[in-house]
């Protein structure tokens, strides 16, 4: 796949890739929550879907979505997970900042419907509404997501808005 003229390609996260991934979620915070490196080592083991994105042969982004019974205690994931049996929840995506406007997160959201449509009807995900993420809020209306819901976190000091895709219906 060919983005502005350097090759795009998505593909399992490896060992290698997890400082890179690590570097690139915290460059991305808040709209992404910080983690620690080990947490995303863990995130090998547990998530249905990690994978990356590489723009020629550099890492450009990543995502990370679990089905329901992980052993993960996202407020956001038990959220979907008290009120649905079927779903894939998108925890997190972010690209590195020298890959932005290049369509990584729109290659990586069409990889993940592709995965997500052999496994489940629906895929689901949050954005932060505090601190507003507008954009986020904007690419995410723009492949159908609907929103199920609303929470605070982090004590109230964040707030999201829960979303919910029907696969077949995908953007």
């Amino acid at each position: 796949m060919s983005s502005n003229g350097r090759e795009l390609h998505i593909r399992d996260v490896r060992d290698p890739d997890l400082a890179t991934v690590h570097v690139i979620n915290e460059a991305a915070v808040p709209h992404v929550n910080s983690i620690s490196l080990t947490r995303f080592r863990n995130f090998t083991g547990d998530a249905a879907y990690f994978r990356v994105a590489t723009l020629d042969a550099d890492l450009a982004g990543y995502l990370v979505a679990f089905a329901p019974g992980a052993g993960y205690d996202s407020v956001n994931y038990l959220w979907f997970q008290q009120r649905y049996s079927d779903f894939l929840y998108i925890d997190r995506i972010a690209v590195a900042e020298n890959a932005r406007r290049q369509s990584v997160a729109s290659a990586l959201y069409r990889d993940l419907f592709r995965f997500a449509r052999q496994r489940t009807g629906l895929v689901t995900c949050e954005v932060n509404t505090r601190p507003a993420n507008d954009e986020s809020m904007a690419f995410h209306e723009s492949f159908g997501f609907r929103r199920v819901g609303s929470q605070e976190t982090d004590g109230g000091n964040k707030a999201v808005c829960l979303m919910a895709l029907d696969i077949d219906k995908a953007g």
